[in-house]
């Protein structure tokens, strides 16, 4: 029997979107090349917006220029999807992975759902996701955020749980494009902040699972 597919899981703490986005980038190359091993990149991002590719100016409610002067600034990106928020109390996950053997984009979207409904599962909340809507939903609203890019096989961006999020800052935007849902997060739900670091044991496990990876921790190079 073939041994399983190793995958790093490494905490990063705190880290400026654009230098987290970076990183990515110089990861998907050396995963690309089989020069170091599928990574799962768990952080946490200070206060940003970011425009997916089908964003539309409308779904930023403020100028830009009025969000840069609040301290959060709006970024570009490649990902898909469209206007979210990232910020504190929000466990932001970047998995850099090679899916060449494994399936394809719809499939590991489909995954990524699963493994986040599993661990809100193990921490009391019950999830689900909805045709037609990526990201993954629970009766108080959306509780997770999803938005991949998949260049050459390997899949980077990813997904953003709220854990204990200060759901005021999504008043500035339409998130995801959808107007009339509303956001929620795991201490919203709870009715108290929950333990970050439990959230990312679990969703480590849940993730080795879904995937059928053997997950090990391990440090940046």
């Amino acid at each position: 029997m073939p041994s399983p597919t190793v995958c790093r899981a490494v905490w990063l703490g705190d880290m400026d979107y654009l230098e987290a986005r970076d990183l990515q980038l110089a990861l998907v190359e050396k995963v690309h090349l089989g020069q170091g091993p599928n990574t799962l990149l768990m952080l946490e991002h200070p206060h940003v917006y970011t425009k997916g590719r089908l964003s539309k100016e409308s779904d930023l409610l403020l100028p830009e220029e009025e969000l840069a002067a609040k301290g959060i600034p709006v970024h570009e990106t490649d990902r898909g999807g469209q206007v979210t928020y990232h910020g504190p109390g929000q466990l932001v996950v970047y998995p850099i992975v090679d899916l060449k053997d494994w399936g394809g984009p719809v499939k590991y979207l489909r995954a990524l759902e699963q493994v986040i409904i599993a661990t809100l599962a193990e921490m009391g909340i019950t999830a689900n996701c909805e045709s037609g809507n990526t990201g993954v939903w629970t009766d108080h609203g959306k509780i997770a955020a999803i938005g991949v890019k998949i260049s050459r096989g390997i899949a980077f961006h990813g997904f953003a749980i709220n854990v204990n999020t200060d759901l005021a800052y999504y008043q500035h935007i339409i998130p995801c494009g959808i107007a009339d849902r509303p956001v929620t997060s795991m201490a919203s739900i709870l009715g108290q902040p929950v333990d970050m670091e439990l959230v990312r044991y679990g969703l480590v496990y849940q993730f080795g699972r879904e995937f059928g990876w053997r997950m090990e921790g391990g440090v940046l190079a």
